[in-house]
């Protein structure tokens, strides 16, 4: 957490609930990329793309080195948000819980010899 030489005039617990609050008011994945956007760096935004993309796999129970071959998220943000999905407060989880599921179409590997047609 950053240090301040002054008090802000807001709270941090109220500012926190006025960006949620801000976050359930968009409407479209339009209007959160565009507020993402905004509000984010693009190194922040990579951060928070990189551990939303491993949350289906690791709900899935797949190994740590396998979400790394698909993904290319590191071992240590992987293991991370597994944390997080153990002993967090829930959020990834229920946000997960509430999408629809999309299939995974496997990527092939590099050294795959399996022949995808007959």
């Amino acid at each position: 957490m950053k240090r301040r030489h002054i008090e802000p005039e807001v709270d941090s617990d109220r500012a926190e609930r006025s960006l949620c609050e801000a976050l359930l008011a968009l409407r479209s994945v339009d209007e959160v990329r565009a507020f993402l956007d905004d509000l984010c760096t693009p190194a922040e935004r990579e951060a928070m793309r990189d551990r939303w993309s491993v949350v289906p796999y690791l709900l899935a129970g797949e190994p740590y080195w396998r979400i790394h071959e698909a993904t290319a998220v590191s071992i240590t943000t992987i293991g991370r948000v597994a944390r997080c999905l153990e002993q967090g407060a829930g959020g990834y989880a229920l946000a997960a819980s509430r999408l629809k599921p999309k299939p995974r179409t496997p990527r092939p590997r590099a050294n795959d010899t399996r022949r995808t047609s007959p």
